[in-house]
This record gives C-alpha cells, structure tokens and sequence, in this order.
C-alpha cells in the first residue's frame, strides 16, 4: 500500500501481511499525534489484547515534527522528533498486539489545509482495505487545532465510503478537551479498567513526551479515575477508569448533517440543563 508521503510507515507488530492485518481489523483509531491513541482508545486496546477475533489497528495521521522537547531530547532536530515518536509509536503497537501500525506522516500544514486532498486520500485508501465496526476520532469539541482538522478529514473519509462499508459506531474521545461537561445522557463511556498495567506502558512508551516536560502518565490515569469517580453523586463506583466520548456515528450515517449544528447541540443541551436546574430551586 503506497501513500502520499514518502516518510509513511507501516508497522504490523507479529509480522503479517499488511492485507491480512488491515482485514481483520475490528476496532480502529484515527488520530493526529503519536501517544492519541493510547490516550483515546485504552479500551478497546485492551478488548482486543490477546485475541483471535479482534484486531486493533492504530493510524497517526501527522509526522511528530513539532512535538514539545525538554531535557535529553532539548536540542532535538524536528528530523530526530520525527524518528523517534516514529518508533515510540511503534513500541506502543508491540506493547498493545496491534494489528496493525500505521503512521502517514504528513506535515500539520497539509492536515490544516482544507484544499489538500491528500490526507483523505490516504484515509480512504486504508479505510479501502478494512472494516472496523468501531472507529474512534478526534471529538469535534477538542480545542488543539491540528485533533479538529484530523477529526474533518476522518469525517470526509468516512462519509465517502458506501454506506455498507461504515463503521457500525463512531466515537469521538476526549484528549485536548475533557468531555466531562457533557450531559450524563450525551456521553459515550469506555471502561478503561481492564489492563491497568498494559494502559501504563502505552503511555509509558512515549519517553520524549514525558521526559520532555509533558507528564501524560499521570494525567492520564488521573484524568480516567477522576472521570469515574464524578460520574454519579448517588451511587458507588463501578468502574476505576473511564474515558468520554461523544457517538457521532449519525454524522458519519447522515452527510446531510451539519457538524457546527451537530457539536453545538451538546452545548445547547448543557445550557438547558444548568438553566433548568438553577430555576428549579430558586
């Protein structure tokens, strides 16, 4: 499988062939950033761990040029970011049993440029050659830049698909923007729980993020605990990690859907929810 940029990687950890691996893919994320995945999509890593019938497939879309770098990594080119997120990423994959790996190394510019079509061109090719029941973006509520123009390019790829071909569910997660304000009702929950060791190491693997100043294994897992502790006031917890996600398999079912108008619902129902509870005992 050839793809636009030339510094595209490939990696298929138990060494298959990349047609068999993209086959018997059954969950897959779609992110901008070497260490998203791991952040986004524990859960289903950890569902497909191990197993036969299930397969994990991860896809980076941006090349870790512009990565924040401290410490031993300070006087880092771009090119030596970029060569070693590569393999950070890589070692996530064989930690987790991936599928597959694949990063498409494109630069952030070409991801924000609308009038490119070379990402989507990519994500369709990949997306050709699989048909994963569950996808997993960018929500379109994230405030980083670079997650909200992947998530469009997911968003395009997906919906020029034939409709037999779409995913059975989409799932926006929480990275840039936690999605804890999301009404009870609106929030898509992934059990982290499963695995706790496994999700440690995955964060783990990305030594140039958190020696570099970025302490993403911490505030990971506090992030997943503090999620499932404040889920519900009245009731002991169920679960000790939890990741929000918002459901935007109508957007990817129904192209007529305006995405503006489609985030911007959660928070009109967050606002009728605040003005509702404010009132009732006022």
């Amino acid at each position: 499988m050839k793809f636009s940029q030339s510094a595209a990687d490939v990696f298929i950890p138990d060494g298959s062939p990349v047609a068999a691996a993209l086959a018997r893919t059954t969950h897959l994320c779609i992110a901008a950033h070497q260490d998203d995945i791991e952040i986004m999509a524990h859960s289903a890593i950890a569902e497909c761990h191990g197993r036969a019938a299930a397969g994990f497939t991860g896809v980076v879309v941006t090349d870790g040029g512009g990565s924040p770098r401290a410490g031993v990594f300070a006087k880092f080119s771009d090119e030596e970011m970029k060569r070693v997120r590569r393999d950070e990423q890589r070692r996530a994959a064989e930690l987790g049993r991936y599928a597959a790996q694949i990063q498409l190394a494109h630069p952030t510019s070409i991801v924000k440029d609308a009038r490119s079509p070379l990402v989507v061109q990519d994500l369709g090719a990949l997306l050709g050659a699989m048909a994963p029941r569950v996808v997993y973006l960018h929500n379109p509520a994230d405030k980083h830049d670079t997650h909200i123009a992947v998530f469009l390019r997911c968003l395009t790829a997906l919906r020029a698909l034939p409709p037999e071909k779409r995913p059975a569910r989409v799932l926006g997660c929480e990275v840039w923007r936690n999605l804890d304000w999301l009404l009870d009702a609106d929030k898509a929950v992934l059990d982290d729980s499963a695995r706790p060791d496994l999700a440690a190491e995955l964060i783990g693997a990305f030594r140039s993020q958190i020696a570099g100043g970025k302490r993403y294994d911490l505030a990971i897992a506090g992030r997943r605990l503090a999620n499932a502790t404040f889920f519900t006031s009245h009731a002991t917890d169920e679960s000790n990690a939890l990741t929000w996600a918002m459901d935007l398999t109508p957007l990817v079912r129904d192209a007529s859907l305006d995405v503006e108008e489609f985030t911007l619902g959660y928070v009109d129902r967050l606002r009728a929810d605040i003005a509702a509870r404010l009132r009732k005992f006022r």
